[in-house]
């Protein structure tokens, strides 16, 4: 990953005002990404979302992005290299928070090891997504590549 884009995009988000950065992966296996499910009573629970989590203090975004998807699927990153945009949210605890989108290439897409989540599909680009807006977006951004 490009280390002057994470600082440009890392420099515009402090200079934003966002208190939280967060990091979202797409991960594709066969014409399809994985789609993880929110614990129903979590911020935002039952929602489809991206294999995702917030970036810890001193950490970049592409260390963040390969700990993230190991931790939520315990898949192996072993390429991140398209960005695919990001968009602004309120965190459960208030904080505007912005999470930074990536295409992301895996060792291997089985199996899935879900710790944080209920459930996990691998949903086709033609189908509709059970998705936020935002999160559609970033697919949409996904599929013109």
């Amino acid at each position: 990953m490009d280390s002057a884009l994470i600082e440009q995009l890392t420099a515009a988000a402090e200079s934003d005002g966002v208190l939280q950065l967060v990091v979202g992966a797409v991960v594709q296996h066969n014409g399809k990404v994985l789609l993880l499910q929110r614990p129903k009573d979590d911020f935002m629970g039952g929602i489809w979302e991206l294999p995702s989590g917030k970036v810890e203090p001193g950490e970049t975004l592409d260390r963040a992005l390969i700990r993230e998807v190991q931790e939520e699927t315990g898949l192996g990153v072993i390429a991140a290299d398209t960005y695919l945009g990001s968009f602004d949210y309120q965190s459960g605890s208030g904080k505007k928070s912005r999470q930074f989108n990536f295409a992301v290439d895996v060792q291997s897409p089985e199996p899935v090891e879900l710790q944080e989540h209920d459930a996990y599909t691998w949903t086709a680009l033609t189908e509709e997504t059970p998705v936020t807006d935002a999160v559609r977006q970033v697919l949409t951004t996904y599929q013109g590549l």
